[in-house]
């Protein structure tokens, strides 16, 4: 049964390769109409507010270039559910795991997880930004979406101070309404009872090395290159809620300060809150360019562990 099933899907990974290109342009050819149609209409009006025949030889050249995209972008999608469906095909018949199914992340949602450590992303920084860095926070924060939703069991996500700026940013990626993250206009202290709350920051003096399910930890939504240094640290002093920081400090030495991005620092949390240790988190999440030296503690435990197993 095992060879005719493998023959099935060779034979359909045959036919899928047989001609791409054909298949994509019958899709393209189908609905040539409506795309000509509205490229035509654009052609007559406007482009970004702006008549066509005022346009800046600037404006004009992104105007061809969004007209050359509209005729190709029917043609490239096309192709791309055809790489899709190859990739597939091919996927089955190499037993490769292409992770969690559409059902799966359905299913898998922060209602159903068996996890109830709750992470808020502070989002009141907007104003101490220049455009491009709140950018990279809102890009940042939808790694951590999409990290959290390919987890069997997603944390508890919380954007809070969300509005303004931040809010604004995140609305050019359409849809975000619906995705699976508690939205909060309110700051984190209009939420949650103050004894639950623990501000992650490197500043702190105070070592995090175990996750409590009825603590809320808050990261710092900002990007600000150093230029506001320890804000995240007086904020929680000024506010009087507890803070903390990850114990990165207890396993490596580091030649810079231990401030990583919000993605990265969800990513840790997540795979803690998941079973592995403080020290395999760091290993697999944090970039290899990141010069991580095991401290003198780590090596003669190191060393001791050696020399239990060769007894």
């Amino acid at each position: 049964m095992d060879e005719l099933s493998n023959l099935g899907v060779k034979r359909k990974l045959e036919t899928s390769n047989d001609a791409p290109l054909e298949e994509s342009k019958k899709i393209l050819i189908e609905n040539d109409t409506n795309t000509s149609s509205n490229i035509d209409t654009e052609k007559q009006e406007y482009f970004n507010g702006v008549e066509i025949s005022k346009l800046t030889k600037r404006q004009l050249k992104k105007y061809n270039k969004m007209l050359k995209w509209q005729e190709t972008k029917k043609l490239k999608r096309a192709n791309e559910r055809i790489k899709t469906k190859r990739k597939k095909i091919e996927a089955k018949l190499n037993n490769i795991d292409l992770g969690p199914s559409r059902k799966q992340l359905k299913r898998s949602t922060m209602a159903n997880s068996s996890c109830k450590i709750s992470v808020v992303i502070d989002l009141s920084f907007d104003d101490l930004m220049i455009s491009k860095d709140l950018g990279k926070v809102i890009k940042q924060i939808l790694r951590v979406y999409t990290d959290n939703r390919r987890a069997k069991a997603p944390m508890q996500l919380y954007l809070t101070s969300f509005e303004g700026k931040a809010k604004e940013e995140m609305g050019k990626h359409h849809g975000y309404e619906y995705w699976d993250i508690n939205f909060c206009e309110d700051e984190y202290l209009k939420i949650f009872p103050k004894e639950k709350l623990i501000y992650l920051s490197s500043e702190s003096d105070n070592v995090i090395n175990e996750l409590e399910d009825d603590k809320v930890y808050i990261i710092g939504g900002l990007v600000d290159h150093n230029s506001h240094k320890g804000i995240c640290y007086k904020k929680a002093v000024e506010q009087g809620i507890s803070h903390g920081q990850l114990p990165i400090g207890e396993y490596f030495k580091l030649k810079h300060r231990k401030v990583f991005t919000i993605n990265q620092v969800f990513e840790i949390l997540l795979r803690v809150s998941e079973g592995k240790t403080f020290k395999e988190a760091f290993e697999t999440t944090l970039p290899k360019r990141i010069n991580m030296q095991p401290t003198q503690n780590e090596i003669q435990e190191t060393k001791l562990i050696e020399v239990e197993i060769n007894k």
